[in-house]
């Protein structure tokens, strides 16, 4: 045995390090930008896969759907100041449950970060063809799209400050092109009659196409878990992410509904062959807001789809910046909890940020962009979003039963008092609605059930034979020990 502080040639020294944290240093604009980057951009594509099916009932449907977005954003800023670390809905499972629900929760969500950013890079790729017709054609628009994502991840490795300036000057001019859009829509286009001949209640759309239309119309409000997998980084988590999501939510339910009530206005639905269809579909499936351009005046028509091409494009490279920094957060998230190999969501000692993941989640949105259907890739995002955000609200409402006492520096309003408890309301009704349409998801939407059971199926098995190669607990919380580095003299 040696003497205290003695050494000898040949003897090995354990120095222990703590894992490299990430920086608070996002203030409002900053989250705001990150999740508007999802939120805002989602009406480029989500629109014309709403109105395929929705047909006359869209704006109603998008409008109700913003409501259940609103309560879903009022769980995620209870769970995220109460717990302001990266993670999401994982986080919320864990401290609700155990870490084989927060490994479910974080899988799925990690599922719609690589749907989010292959959309996105897909979509901004087809607003392109305004300029370069060729583009619009797979397999160019894939290719393109995929070199988006890779500028996109140059720009994140040089660490969240530069990207979060990126996204804010960009969400500046993405807005201004949608109230834009909006102001036009209200003055030359929007047909209060004509919205109200376009439903034809039962016929068109029949139920079952109106169910499909509300699932897809609530894959048009996701975004808001950004807010809460950032929350590690915002610099006062406990003020700003409330404030956050009350302005998404006001910009985003203002702006999808004079956006779907212009488009139905200009395409209003008509019987074709047996089926109720709207041109907006049928020509503008795949950039709808170029389809509201396209029906203005013509003294504004040229002008403005220019300027719809430019931004559609901008704000959808935000989309895709903001599901980069999403999964990337969330597989440093995994990493730390012993839910992934520790090396994937490894922080860089130079830019903090988790380099590895950003690698490897980017490679994997890639592949998706290959597929090329935005129809399919919706499909796939509604079954984990629906399903991710169904786990949250049950958390948030396990969290009040089992621990009352936790200090909640926001805490969602209307609440009930079940045995003692205050259950917020909002929580309940926002839990059973997006239950509800995970179950439409899994009914109507053929690839997402079949695609997204077995994301979750290999998931289940890489959790299981990770814990076991590790002699790790499977339901126990774990977290990354302090790091150590042994040195020989």
């Amino acid at each position: 045995m040696l003497e205290r502080g003695r050494r000898r040639p040949g003897d090995v020294i354990i120095r222990f390090e703590r894992p490299i944290k990430l920086r608070r240093i996002l203030g409002i604009p900053s989250l705001y930008s990150a999740a508007y980057g999802n939120v805002g951009s989602s009406i480029y594509y989500a629109l014309g896969v709403v109105a395929m099916s929705a047909l006359g009932l869209t704006p109603p449907v998008l409008f109700f759907s913003g409501i259940i977005f609103l309560f879903t954003g009022l769980v995620y800023a209870e769970g995220a100041t109460m717990l302001p670390e990266a993670g999401g809905t994982g986080a919320f499972a864990r401290r609700a449950f155990n870490d084989m629900a927060s490994f479910i929760a974080s899988w799925v969500l990690m599922l719609d970060y690589l749907v989010t950013i292959a959309i996105s890079a897909f979509s901004a790729a087809n607003y392109l063809a305004h300029f370069f017709p060729q583009i619009g054609m797979w397999p160019l628009n894939s290719f393109t799209g995929i070199g988006i994502v890779g500028l996109l991840v140059g720009i994140n490795i040089l660490g969240i400050k530069e990207s979060a300036r990126l996204n804010i000057l960009l969400v500046i001019f993405g807005i201004i092109t949608q109230l834009s859009i909006a102001v036009i829509g209200v003055l030359f286009i929007i047909n209060i009659p004509r919205l109200i001949e376009n439903v034809h209640w039962g016929v068109a759309p029949t139920m079952q196409q109106l169910l499909f239309g509300i699932s897809i119309a609530m894959v048009g409000y996701t975004g808001i878990e950004t807010v809460a997998n950032l929350g590690g980084e915002a610099r006062q988590p406990a003020k700003y992410i409330p404030r956050t999501v009350y302005l998404i939510f006001i910009t985003v339910i203002i702006l999808y509904t004079l956006l779907s009530m212009t488009a139905l206005s200009a395409y209003p639905v008509y019987e074709f062959h047996n089926h109720w269809v709207t041109e907006l579909t049928e020509k503008f499936l795949n950039d709808p807001i170029m389809g509201i351009a396209a029906a203005t005046p013509d003294f504004i028509r040229p002008y403005l789809s220019f300027w719809v091409a430019v931004l559609a494009v901008v704000i959808l490279v935000i989309a895709t910046n903001a599901g980069i920094i999403g999964a990337s957060r969330l597989a440093y998230f995994m990493g730390i909890r012993r839910q992934l190999p520790s090396f994937i969501g490894s922080v860089s000692t130079h830019a903090r940020v988790p380099f590895n993941a950003l690698i490897i989640f980017s490679g994997l949105a890639s592949l998706l962009i290959l597929i090329g259907q935005v129809t399919i890739l919706a499909d796939l995002y509604a079954f984990g979003a629906m399903l991710a955000y169904t786990i949250a609200h049950v958390s948030i409402i396990a969290l009040r039963i089992k621990e009352p006492q936790m200090i909640r520096p926001f805490k969602v309003p209307f609440n009930i008092k079940i045995k003692n408890r205050k259950i917020p309301l909002p929580a309940l009704i926002g839990g059973l609605v997006t239950a509800t349409t995970w179950v439409i998801v899994i009914w109507t939407h053929p690839f997402g059930r079949v695609v997204g059971f077995l994301w979750m199926l290999l998931g289940i098995v890489l959790y299981l034979v990770y814990r076991k190669f590790t002699h790790q607990s499977i339901f126990k919380a774990v977290d990354l020990p302090t790091h150590y580095k042994m040195y020989r003299t």
